[in-house]
């Protein structure tokens, strides 16, 4: 599997043909507590840069953008109920969505961790 970054803290984990959606630790330590999440119904076509999801926290609403463009499978239920695994867990259960990947390339685009890295280095 295959993970890649974007410039607005999303995270996308690649396995075939399917991606993984969330926001990076980063991403939660700058919103604070998160208190509710919205994510994309299943079958939702989104394109790369759509508005995906929301993440509200006690600081601020946050949309979550799609790192590329696809397919919604499924969104993360367990948010419905328990959007705090977006502060514990944000880069595993904390997932928010799982997409078809339409193509596939746009994740050349996109960083790899070490550039991730290196980017949230000088924010």
């Amino acid at each position: 599997m295959s993970r890649y970054f974007t410039e607005d803290h999303e995270w996308i984990e690649v396995d075939g043909e399917v991606g993984t959606v969330g926001i990076t630790d980063y991403a939660q330590g700058q919103l604070g507590d998160v208190v509710f999440v919205e994510v994309p119904d299943e079958g939702k076509a989104l394109t790369k840069g759509d508005e995906a999801a929301t993440v509200e926290s006690v600081k601020a609403a946050s949309d979550v953008y799609a790192p590329a463009s696809g397919t919604v499978l499924e969104g993360n239920a367990a948010l419905t109920d328990t959007p705090e695994l977006v502060n514990s867990d944000p880069e595993g259960d904390g997932w928010f969505y799982r997409l078809t990947l339409s193509d596939p390339s746009e994740l050349e685009e996109l960083m790899d961790e070490a550039a991730y890295e290196a980017f949230v280095a000088k924010l």
